[in-house]
């Protein structure tokens, strides 16, 4: 056992220093051939911050996924972490994987904060052009920081990284873990807004995806990295590395899947036509998708040999599994590091702003689409990437568990799956289809899509009862870690999530947020920033559940009150809508005049006609589904009183009546008083 575990350690440290090595040879062989790192005809910086700028990157970069993948290890994967209802365990076996999990993740947090810094120094050296010893790089690198855009969100990441690093190195539990993970999200997000992508025509589809494409990425490298590390510190513990093989394997089946949609994106974002693929950038495109390939086929290996030896033949770690994990980490680190050149390289299609841009072009970065029909909302698209993901793992989650069910033999209501199905295909159109494009031209089509997101969706969602089915087809895990079920059902059950799942915190979260959002700068940062627009996509989708599910929903959670109560919510908002639409058909002031005022329409209502009638469908389309939610409330109303009715008619054929029979005797006994008196 010692030899083995010995053999293991000689492995993956050579693996390590492989990777390293790779990437750092695939970084200067890819940036090389580019010239990338070629000196500037003017404000050259030095070979130093030039080189120096991609080695800071490529540091950072595999920093942030070893924390992000660590940390995703310790939320979802070793056991250690305990049942959402009890407190996490102090001592015990599981508890010090899960702590040393999570220090592997604070002290890579260490590398990425110290990395993160050094790629502030040079970066701010290179975009001011201005060597590091130059006595007027000092004034000129505070300029950077505070007042070029760039350097406020490297200098925003290297902030984040610290604090993050910070709480992590105090071993926090699994849910503040959680939190920490779901907070890396936003340094990804800020180097998402940063990427040459970020610069072309279509703004929204490239950010989306280079942000899809830096979080599966992250995963998948990070999380087989920190797998690597934890077996270095634990290498005798056979049966934890058993079940974390196969869960990370699943999810590597889903990073392979994000990397590869989001990287076709933004290739084709980037290149512009396959004429570019000659150009020394489209070649090193190529280059990165035959490695990526490469690692595909890998990871096929290790799902079909690996994997299937762990289930079907024995709880040993087979030899093949510790040659997949090497070889898997020298082609990331080459990965990684032709990646950062093509990060650093400028790409075929830049900014190409036409020559006299419309006003349209100037608000939205794209030109006026054909005025509006109702065959135009079905026939012209805008991709949000995000979303068309989200909506299709939906769907394909969805239909997996329901055929979960079928093969162990347990029935799933079809209608439930076609509710789902088309809440999902709704969603799709809403966010990608005619709502999204014409969403940014006219108030009323805004409101449209905002009426069909929170109103429409969230009743075929709430009816499909999706986590009823998460319970009923995944199941619980009894080695003392957390999965997608405890943390949805820990959630569920909190007290934060019984609070929001409140029907009277739901009503009025559904009713107060449209006011909130509407008369206030949120609608303005919704508008005029894709960030904005996901935020709202967001939380009108889960205020729309909430306040659907505690009304006729069937997934447990919020306590809902009787019918009578849920009739009377259901006309406060109806009523409220009503307000709401009166109230804006009424005005005369325009919602952000600067944005919906300058198109330049050459068809069309003016802007305060258009709003008026946006107001009209938030009326009219508001009540709608409010009508139908309060007819489905009478009819389950109904259908509840003739169950009881004929529980009670059962009850009184077998038992008798005793409630009739008592009440007739109190009326004999009145009456045998009466007479005698």
């Amino acid at each position: 056992m010692a030899a083995q575990s010995n053999t293991r350690a000689r492995t993956l440290l050579t693996a390590f220093g492989g990777a390293l090595i790779a990437a750092t040879a695939a970084l200067v062989i890819a940036g090389t051939y580019t010239a990338a790192f070629a000196p500037r005809g003017i404000l050259d910086p030095g070979p130093l911050v030039r080189w120096g700028v991609s080695a800071a990157t490529l540091a950072s970069e595999l920093s942030i996924a070893v924390v992000i993948g660590a940390l995703t290890l310790a939320v979802f994967i070793i056991p250690g972490g305990g049942t959402p209802r009890r407190k996490h365990r102090t001592a015990g076996p599981d508890a010090a994987l899960y702590r040393t999990t999570v220090a592997i993740a604070g002290w890579a947090g260490v590398a990425w904060t110290l990395s993160s810094l050094a790629r502030l120094l040079f970066q701010g050296a290179n975009t001011v052009g201005t060597p590091l010893t130059d006595p007027a790089f000092g004034d000129q690198w505070l300029v950077y920081l505070t007042q070029i855009p760039s350097g406020q969100s490297h200098l925003a990441i290297t902030l984040i990284a610290a604090i993050i690093t910070t709480i992590t190195l105090f071993i926090p539990g699994p849910v503040l873990s959680m939190w920490l993970l779901v907070a890396t999200l936003a340094p990804l997000t800020l180097l998402s807004l940063m990427g040459h992508a970020a610069g072309t025509d279509n703004h929204e589809l490239a950010v989306s995806a280079m942000f899809l494409h830096l979080v599966g990425a992250a995963l998948w490298i990070g999380a087989l990295a920190a797998i690597a590390i934890l077996i270095l510190a634990a290498p005798s513990k056979e049966q934890w590395l058993t079940h974390t093989v196969r869960r990370y394997s699943a999810i590597a089946g889903w990073c392979f899947a994000l990397v590869a949609v989001s990287g076709i994106v933004n290739s084709v974002v980037r290149l512009g036509g396959p004429d570019a693929l000659t150009s020394t950038y489209g070649q090193l495109v190529i280059a990165k998708i035959v490695l990526f390939l490469v690692l595909g086929t890998l990871g096929a290996l290790h799902r079909r040999r690996v994997v299937t030896q762990l289930t079907t033949k024995s709880r040993t770690i087979p030899a093949l599994f510790w040659r997949l994990v090497a070889v898997e980490l020298i082609v990331m680190g080459a990965v990684s590091g032709v990646s950062v050149a093509l990060g650093a390289s400028e790409p075929p299609v830049g900014e190409t702003a036409p020559a006299s841009p419309s006003p349209a072009y100037l608000l939205t970065g794209a030109e006026l689409p054909p005025e509006p029909t109702v065959a135009r909302y079905f026939t012209q698209w805008s991709l949000d990437v995000l979303f068309a993901v989200a909506c299709a793992a939906g769907l394909w989650v969805y239909l997996s568990w329901v055929w979960r069910l079928r093969a162990r033999g347990d029935a799933w209501p079809w209608l439930r799956t076609a509710s789902w199905c088309t809440g999902m295909v709704l969603m799709f159109w809403i966010t990608s289809g005619g709502p999204a494009v014409y969403g940014k031209i006219l108030f009323s089509s805004h409101m449209l899509m905002h009426m069909l997101m929170a109103m429409v969706v969230p009743i075929f969602v709430a009816l499909a009862a999706p986590v009823t089915l998460l319970m009923r087809a995944v199941p619980a895990r009894t080695d003392n870690s957390r999965g997608p079920r405890e943390w949805v059902l820990g959630i569920v059950h909190s007290r934060y999530g019984r609070f929001f799942s409140h029907p009277i915190v739901a009503a009025i979260n559904f009713a107060g947020s449209m006011i909130l959002f509407y008369y206030t700068p949120l609608f303005d940062l919704a508008i005029t920033t894709h960030l904005g627009h996901i935020l709202m996509v967001v939380h009108f989708s889960l205020v729309g559940y909430f306040f659907v599910n505690a009304v006729v929903g069937v997934d447990p959670g919020p306590n809902r009150p009787g019918y009578a109560q849920r009739l009377l919510l259901l006309l406060a908002t109806m009523a409220f809508h009503a307000f709401f639409g009166v109230s804006l058909m009424a005005s005369d002031a325009l919602l952000v005049p600067d944005w919906f005022g300058n198109m330049g329409r050459a068809w069309g209502d003016p802007a305060i006609v258009d709003q008026q009638a946006g107001a009209g469908i938030a009326w009219g389309i508001g009540e709608v589904p409010t009508v139908a939610l309060a007819i489905t409330v009478a009819v389950l109303w109904g259908r509840s009183e003739d169950k009881i009715a004929r529980r009670r008619d059962r009850q009184v054929d077998e038992y008798g009546d005793a409630e009739l029979d008592d009440y007739n005797a109190m009326l004999q006994k009145m009456s045998e008083r009466d007479a005698r008196s």
